[in-house]
């Protein structure tokens, strides 16, 4: 597993340097917070790979520490509590958190969910980007498409003629496809 940069925020103080004694020497890099707005203060300085949160802490409560430090950078974030309630349980999984453990933590159920919601968090950043690229490469097609068919429909053509006179217009102006496809719909539309 690669070393990490982990912020830790649990209001009591044993727990909190229990996780960093067991996190430090699995050689990662932890910097903690006694509550949850010391930890969204802590972030102002820092970008952690991975956050863990006490759910119940004065001052601001882990869920709403973990709203604010994901808006400030996405990150994989475990939830840590003494209580298995239902009700902190739904709230929780509101967010794209990548894993909740109830205390007394183990070591070894530590260090495994860390590395489930490090690898879970880089598979879902990678779906994300995947289907940011594929929505990119399908403008200018669905522009394109939209332009053919209103052309097939309010000029009679097939769809052959209509992509051809959409190329020679693009080609003329030497501008891309996409953008004589766009106009098109808006000349149309507006007409």
């Amino acid at each position: 597993m690669r070393k990490l940069d982990i912020l830790v925020a649990d209001d009591e103080s044993i727990i909190r340097l229990g996780l960093k004694g067991i996190l430090e020497e699995a050689g990662h890099t932890v910097y903690t917070a006694s509550d949850g707005l010391a930890a969204v203060r802590l972030m102002e300085n820092l970008k952690p790979d991975l956050a863990i949160l006490d759910i119940k802490m004065p001052e601001m409560d882990g869920i709403s520490a973990a709203r604010a430090l994901l808006d400030r950078s996405p990150m994989p974030i475990i939830f840590l509590t003494a209580y298995g309630e239902r009700e902190l349980i739904e709230r929780a999984a509101r967010l794209p958190v990548m894993g909740y453990l109830i205390k007394p933590i183990k070591e070894a159920e530590l260090l495994a969910m860390i590395e489930v919601a490090v690898s879970r968090f880089d598979e879902h950043t990678s779906t994300a980007q995947a289907a940011a690229e594929l929505k990119e490469e399908i403008a200018p097609r669905r522009a394109v498409d939209r332009a053919k068919g209103m052309l097939m429909r309010e000029e009679g053509i097939s769809e052959l003629e209509a992509y051809e006179r959409l190329q020679r217009r693009a080609r003329a102006e030497r501008r891309s496809l996409q953008e004589v496809a766009e106009e098109t719909v808006n000349e149309h539309e507006r007409a």
